[in-house]
């Protein structure tokens, strides 16, 4: 026994040096990336350096948190509990400095700032001006990305808001609607079409169809307009690509037909004499744009500056929602 009255095996675990957010945010980066050696260069660590870091914690805490060997990393059960509660504890410790900021001026300082790809090259343009104009000592740090996986970072808390289409569902999550976007249909100027008012959504099944690729929520909208063109011999007059804007130049060349938000078609035909934009007859159908963030998240402000902007944006084609409560998604 020791002389402060504790085994030595009790005085040696309170010498050990405790867990770090530092060491939280190796074993974050391990157990995404898999590997060592990415994992510590996404840290801007040397691999020794995590390493060491990873075999401290699993020796604090008695449990192995990863399997290795000598082609890859495997994480156990148990890690992923823990990295899951690693990741709650430091989203909510980041929450401390922007409190503080918050509590300061919530429109001073960056906003990291998410949009879906089918949303950015269209709202961004004009968003950025009116933000600059209305928050100038608020700088936003933009990340496209599909919508889980911006949703997935907003969790983590390396965004703090997202633009998005409706509907998702994410514990812990605030949407806010801000507008409603109609659908065009997008044809080449040649086409017979050319001669309607209006697009029946049936139609899309008798040409060719240009999509984006699986995985995308904007091709799964679409092809919710027109269930026909689901099954096998519509999705045979499909073709795919890779974005909206690669999408809108094949049209133009007369390969086929496609759907486009009307912040993406609108402005088109006085742009490019190579294709023409018509509505679908109504019912319209139309996505809802949100915004989200964490109900965590302290600078309110800035999300009222951000719906503001965005409302100001004059997007062509869409119809502003009033402001309504946000929903939390329990």
């Amino acid at each position: 026994m020791c002389p402060c009255g504790v085994t030595s095996s009790t005085h040696a675990i309170a010498q050990r040096t405790p867990m770090t957010l530092t060491d939280l945010r190796y074993l974050i980066a391990l157990a995404h990336e898999r590997h060592f050696g990415r994992a510590a260069e996404k840290c801007h660590v040397s691999q020794p350096t995590l390493s060491v870091a990873i075999k401290k914690v699993e020796d604090e805490l008695g449990v192995q948190l990863f399997e290795r060997s000598a082609t890859e990393v495997k994480i156990t059960s148990t890690g992923q509990r823990i990295v899951a509660q690693a990741e709650k504890v430091l989203m909510e410790a980041a929450q401390i400095p922007e409190i503080a900021a918050a509590g300061k001026d919530p429109l001073s300082g960056p906003l990291r700032l998410g949009v879906i790809y089918t949303i950015a090259p269209y709202l961004l343009p004009r968003l950025i001006p009116r933000v600059h104009k209305l928050a100038p000592r608020m700088p936003l740090i933009i990340h496209e990305n599909y919508t889980t996986r911006l949703l997935e970072a907003l969790k983590r808390g390396e965004l703090d808001v997202i633009v998005l289409s409706l509907p998702f569902d994410e514990a812990g999550i605030v949407a806010q609607p801000v507008y409603d976007e109609p659908f065009r249909v997008l044809i080449p100027a040649t086409h017979p079409w050319t001669a309607l008012a209006h697009i029946d959504p049936e139609k899309l099944a008798d040409d060719q169809l240009l999509l984006l690729g699986a995985g995308n929520c904007f091709r799964d909208q679409v092809l919710e307009v027109c269930p026909h063109c689901r099954n096998v011999s519509g999705l045979q007059r499909t073709l795919e690509g890779s974005s909206l804007e690669t999408i809108r130049h094949m049209v133009a060349t007369g390969l086929g037909v496609t759907v486009l938000p009307s912040t993406a078609a609108d402005d088109l035909p006085t742009q490019n004499a190579l294709v023409a934009v018509r509505p679908f007859s109504d019912p319209e159908p139309s996505r809802r744009v949100a915004l989200a963030w964490r109900v965590t998240y302290p600078r309110s402000g800035a999300i009222d500056v951000l719906r503001t902007a965005i409302l100001e944006s004059d997007l062509p084609g869409v119809r502003p929602i009033g402001r309504v409560a946000p929903l939390e998604i329990a």
